[in-house]
């Protein structure tokens, strides 16, 4: 893993905006924007759609909604709090790892992060309140800065400079303490299965960060499909064995 001084000094705040983390920004943007603008008769449909309750993924199918809860926002200040870490963290994860392998990070923190929401909705017989924000892969983000650049000095809650590596244990501890605690309508579940899957993504044994090219498995699947079948007709028409080069 790369260290802070091999990467930079600071969290790089201030850097260019990648890609990724720029294309994101905006779809979370635009979805609030059309529900702000749209008023209720459009927040209503786009909430029932998109936002992610068990009733809805699980009994009437809408499995996708454990992609698009992350694109919806409950108010402006949701969508600010958790842009603003997006910029702040995801901008040097990104210039690290690349737009593709952070896209891909980032969408299955999100997913993880809904799919623990929907068990313990299920578990505790709550099929019907809705989760919204990208908050679960905002604290996977979280983690993977803390991983990769811990000794990074950033400023916890914009006051006390400490190192990336304590700063998101210590964010990790509030959400497990505000779990137990009275009910503020935030789904810590969210936030602690978007962490916990980043932190078994980057430190387990398997290397999960190695995802599957099912575009370029296919297509081996296609050339060693076609070099048999070559191989069989060369036999047939007394070529004899494959030559390769």
């Amino acid at each position: 893993m790369p260290r802070a001084r091999s990467f930079r000094t600071t969290s790089g705040l201030y850097g260019y905006l990648p890609q990724g983390v720029k294309w994101l920004l905006i779809a979370n943007t635009a979805v609030f924007l059309v529900c702000y603008l749209g008023g209720r008769t459009l927040q209503g449909p786009v909430l029932a759609f998109l936002a992610l309750s068990a009733v809805q993924a699980v009994k009437n199918l809408m499995i996708w909604q454990v992609f698009t809860y992350m694109f919806v926002h409950f108010g402006l200040m949701h969508l600010l709090f958790n842009m603003l870490a997006l910029w702040m963290f995801g901008m040097s994860v990104e210039q690290a790892w690349g737009m593709r392998r952070f896209l891909k990070f980032y969408f299955l923190c999100g997913v993880a992060a809904g799919v623990c929401v929907l068990i313990v909705n299920m578990l505790v017989g709550d099929w019907s309140t809705p989760t919204l924000g990208a908050s679960g892969g905002v604290f996977g983000l979280l983690v993977a800065f803390g991983v990769l650049f811990p000794d990074t000095i950033i400023l916890m809650f914009f006051l006390f400079p400490m190192k990336a590596k304590y700063a998101v244990m210590i964010f990790v501890a509030i959400e497990i303490l505000v779990t137990f605690g009275p009910n503020t309508g935030v789904s810590t579940v969210a936030h602690l299965g978007g962490a916990a899957f980043s932190y078994v993504y980057l430190k387990g044994r398997i290397p999960l960060w190695k995802m599957p090219d099912l575009g370029g498995a296919y297509r081996q699947w296609k050339m060693q499909r076609a070099k048999k079948k070559f191989q069989v007709y060369m036999r047939k028409h007394g070529g004899g064995g494959p030559r390769v080069n």
